[in-house]
Formats: structure tokens, sequence, C-alpha cells
């Protein structure tokens, strides 16, 4: 008796995807969009989609299960990093005082993801305050060449910046769901 999950695909067109292309809320058949803004947004739109995706369907025991020893990565641990780091890149745009850490301490955002429904549904309110927040002070500023807070950064940076740390994070996403109940796609 093994505790490893079958490996399986919830799709029939494709075996190596997570779902059919008729259920993937990411566009990738369409026409890509115009214009550089318009484009690195779609893909930042899309990794978001890609680390609900791999998170719906499983319970707050499920989503707070670590990988594997010592890491302290789970799925929900991921969905309040985001959170954090959302907020954390406001910091970055302004020059006012930084905004306080969501969950406190250094990587409370791992450490203190436990499985229970509290958690996971302030979790997920959590990503969606900050990611808007984040979209919406952006939006102000829709010069990607523009240099913003105190260091300078251009919005091409930050924007870059955040769809560099989703894709990472979404691969982390894709080895955490396979351990949790075997289910595999890009």
């Amino acid at each position: 008796m093994t505790e490893e999950p079958a490996r399986w695909t919830q799709a029939t067109v494709y075996p190596d995807m997570w779902t059919d292309p008729a259920d993937d809320p990411r566009n990738s058949d369409g026409v890509s969009p115009d214009g550089e803004l318009a484009t690195l947004q779609d893909f930042l739109t899309n990794y978001r989609h890609t680390l609900r995706m791999k998170c719906d369907g499983l319970d707050p025991e499920q989503l707070a299960r670590r990988s594997v020893p010592p890491s302290t990565m789970s799925l929900l641990g991921l969905i309040r990093h985001l959170a954090e780091v959302e907020r954390d890149w406001r910091n970055w745009i302004t020059d006012a005082d930084p905004l306080p850490k969501l969950y406190g301490v250094r990587d409370a955002d791992f450490d203190q993801a436990i499985g229970d429904q509290a958690t996971v549904d302030a979790a997920h309110a959590d990503l969606a305050r900050e990611q808007a927040a984040t979209d919406a002070a952006l939006a102000a500023h829709p010069d990607l060449g523009e240099r913003l807070g105190k260091d300078g950064i251009a919005v091409r940076e930050l924007l870059i910046h955040r769809i560099e740390e989703y894709a990472r994070h979404c691969g982390h996403a894709d080895l955490l769901r396979e351990r949790v109940d075997g289910r595999v796609g890009q």
C-alpha cells in the first residue's frame, strides 16, 4: 500500500493539459492582445488563473499540505505569499511609508498556512484584495517606462517581475498539486 497518489488529468482532448481547452479560462485560442501593456497584463491574468486552477477542488487540509520536509511550502502558503508580495510591490511604487506585512513575521505566509476553512477563506480574500489594489495603483501609470517610488523602478520592470513571480510559483503549484492528489497538466 502506498500513500503516493496516482497521476491523472481531467483533460480528455490533450493528455498533458490540466483541463480541456473548452473548459480553460485562459484564452489561448484567440488573437493575442495588441500592445506591450495589454500583453503583459494578459500574461499576468493567465498565471493568476493557473494558480487558482491548481488550488480548485481541494479541501483546507489538502491546500495546507506541505511538500516535503524541511520545506514549508504548500498551495495555501503560495496564495498567502502572493498576497504578501502584491502588497510589497505597492511599497516599491510609492514614496509613502511601507504598508505593514499581512502576516507579520518573515515566512509567516508559509509557516502559518494551516488547514482550516477560515484561513483558506481569508487567504483567498487577501489575495483578491491585494491584487486589485496593486492593479489599481499601476493603472494610474500606463507608461511602461515611467519610473516610480524611491528606487525609481520602471512600470515595465514591475509588471515583468510580477509575471515572473506568478510563473515561478505556478511551477511550484504544479508539483504541490501532483503531490496532493496526483493531478497533472500545464
